[in-house]
C-alpha cells in the first residue's frame, strides 16, 4: 500500500454523461418483459415505475430473485390501486402488472426487509391520479435510503412532506403532492457503498491514507457514516464539504456496533475486522439475509476459511479475528458483488488470499480491481 492515495471519479467525458429525455410520466412501451437479473433494486423499483403505465408489464430475475422478497411493496402498490399478482409464489418475482395508472390514496407501511420499497412507492406516487399519504411503523429499516430518495426527488422538482413523531422523531407519514418531475443536470455521487472498501483498505494498513473525492459532509447517502465508524476503530478521519479522508494508524479496535441504517457496509467491517485486536460485533443485519445471498451465511463461511472464529446470534455477527492473522484461502462470492470487493481487502494485507469469480463485481463497479491495484502500486 502507498503512503497516500487519491481515488477520483472518473473524467467527466462524454462516455461518462447520459441525457434523458423525459415522457412527463409516459412509459412509451405498452407491454414488455423485463429481466431484472439479480438486482432487487431494479426489480424493485421499476415494479414501482411499471403501474403508472398502460399496459401489462412482467418482471423477472435469475433465480436467486425469486427468493427475494418483494410482497411489501406489492401490497403497497395495490393499497394504491395498481393490479399485480404473482406469477410463481406469493410474494416473491417473478410478477405480472395489469397498469392502467396508479389510483393513489392512503397506504400504511411497516418495518420491512428493505427500504427499498418505500423508495420505489415514493418515486412513482406523484404521478398517481390523487395525492398519496404514507402512514409509518416504527422502527423502519435502512431510513438514510428513504431520506436519500425524498432529498432526490426534491431536487428534480417534487417535495415529499415528512411528518415525525414529535416525541421519538420517528418518522410517522410522509404525504407526495402530485407533480411532474422537472428537467435538470445532475451531478451523480460516488457510490459510498462502494467507498468503504477503499477507506477500510487505509484504515488496515498503518501509516496509509485515502482520500474520497465527491463524498462528503453534504452527501445524499448515509453511507458515508461509515468512516465514522473506522474512527472508532482508531483510525484517523477528516470529513470536509466534497472529501473523505482515512489515515490507518497503528491502532486497530474491534467495536460493537448497530450498521441497521447502513447494511451495505457490513461485510466491509466484517473483512476488516480480521485485523482487529480484538472481536468485533456487528449488530442490525436482518436485511442481509435476503440480499443477492444470505449474507450473513456466507460471511460466516468465508471469514472460517481464513482462521476467524464466527458466531451468530439472531441477526448479530461477532468476529474473533484469527491470532496470527489470515490464512490462506479461496474466498467463494456466491454471485454477490460485495462478497468480492470485500474479501479483496484481506488480499491487500495476506498473501493466498484468492477471490473466485471476480467479475461478479461487474454489477457494479467493473474497474473495482484495476482501482485497488493502483492503491498497491
Amino acid at each position: 500500500m502507498p503512503r497516500q492515495a487519491w481515488i477520483r471519479p472518473r473524467d467527466r467525458s462524454a462516455s461518462n454523461t447520459v441525457r434523458i429525455t423525459g415522457r412527463a410520466g409516459q412509459i412509451p412501451q405498452a407491454n414488455a418483459d423485463l429481466f431484472c437479473g439479480n438486482s432487487g433494486t431494479t426489480i424493485r423499483f421499476l415494479t414501482g415505475l411499471c403501474t403508472i403505465g398502460k399496459g401489462i408489464y412482467n418482471l423477472d430475475g435469475i433465480p436467486r430473485m425469486r427468493q427475494r422478497p418483494i410482497g411489501p411493496l406489492v401490497d403497497l402498490l395495490r393499497n394504491l390501486g395498481a393490479r399485480i399478482e404473482y406469477v410463481m409464489a406469493d410474494g416473491f418475482p417473478p410478477v405480472k402488472i395489469e397498469a392502467d395508472g396508479l389510483a393513489g390514496g392512503l397506504c400504511r407501511f411497516g418495518s420491512s426487509t428493505s427500504s427499498q420499497f418505500l423508495s420505489a412507492l415514493l418515486q412513482a406516487a406523484p404521478y398517481a391520479r390523487h395525492e398519496v399519504s404514507v402512514f409509518l411503523e416504527s422502527p423502519q429499516t435502512s431510513w438514510p435510503y428513504v431520506a436519500m430518495t425524498m432529498r432526490l426527488m426534491d431536487q428534480f422538482g417534487v417535495t415529499p412532506e415528512l411528518l415525525r413523531d414529535p416525541k421519538t422523531q420517528e418518522p410517522k407519514r410522509v404525504f407526495i403532492p402530485q407533480g411532474h418531475y422537472a428537467a435538470t443536470k445532475y451531478h451523480v455521487e460516488p457510490d459510498a457503498s462502494n467507498a468503504t472498501y477503499f477507506l477500510a483498505a487505509a484504515a488496515i494498513h498503518p501509516g496509509s491514507t485515502v482520500t474520497i473525492n465527491g463524498l462528503g459532509k453534504h452527501s445524499l447517502q448515509g453511507d458515508v457514516g461509515f468512516a465514522h465508524v473506522l474512527k472508532r476503530m482508531g483510525a484517523e478521519i477528516k470529513v470536509e464539504a466534497n472529501s473523505i479522508t482515512v489515515t490507518g494508524t497503528d491502532i486497530f479496535e474491534g467495536i460493537d456496533v448497530n450498521l441497521g441504517p447502513m447494511p451495505d457496509t457490513a461485510q466491509t467491517l466484517a473483512v476488516a475486522a480480521l485485523f482487529a485486536k480484538e472481536e468485533t460485533t456487528i449488530r442490525g443485519l436482518h436485511t442481509l439475509r435476503v440480499k443477492e445471498t444470505d449474507r450473513i451465511a456466507a460471511l460466516a463461511t468465508e471469514l472460517q476459511k481464513l482462521g476467524a472464529e464466527v458466531r451468530i446470534e439472531g441477526d448479530d455477527l461477532t468476529i474473533f479475528p484469527p491470532e496470527k492473522g489470515p490464512r490462506p484461502a479461496t474466498i467463494a462470492t456466491y454471485d454477490d458483488h460485495r462478497m468480492a470487493m470485500s474479501f479483496a481487502l484481506a488480499a491487500t494485507k495476506s498473501a493466498g488470499v484468492r477471490i473466485a469469480d471476480p467479475s461478479c463485481v461487474n454489477k457494479t463497479y467493473p474497474g473495482f480491481f484495476e482501482d485497488l491495484e493502483k492503491l498497491r502500486a
